[in-house]
């Protein structure tokens, strides 16, 4: 198994930049799926981006797409979130996410992710 861990969130201006990263303890990292979602108070997660294992696929949200970049490094344990243009609705605390690669049949749904990390938090001011 992993266990994700989530930085890099903060304040930033809209229009600007960050990068989250996720560090991933554990050997297996390779044989995960990784996937970014999203969280404001009352409203329900929505997924942002998704990598597969090898890092040769990627997805992306509709509402971010052509902003965010989602990237990984497998002898890093690590994978990325290169966050640009960013706007006031970006705001939410970001989680990362693991599922076991074969089994991640929809990388939008939550569900099929096994491992979160505790999430960071995101604010982007007008």
């Amino acid at each position: 198994q992993v266990r994700p861990v989530e930085s890099g969130g903060g304040f930033v201006q809209g229009g600007g930049s960050l990068r989250l990263s996720c560090a991933a303890s554990g050997r297996t990292f390779s044989s995960y799926d990784m996937g970014w979602f999203r969280q404001t108070p009352g409203k329900v997660r929505e997924f942002v981006a998704a990598i597969t294992w090898s890092g040769s696929s990627t997805y992306y949200a509709d509402s971010v797409k052509g902003r965010f970049t989602t990237s990984r490094d497998n002898a890093k344990n690590a994978v990325y979130l290169q966050m640009n243009s960013l706007k006031p609705e970006d705001t939410a605390i970001y989680y990362c996410a693991a599922g076991l690669r074969g089994k991640v049949l929809d990388y939008s749904t939550d569900y099929f992710y096994d491992f979160w990390g505790q999430g960071t938090q995101v604010t982007v001011s007008l």
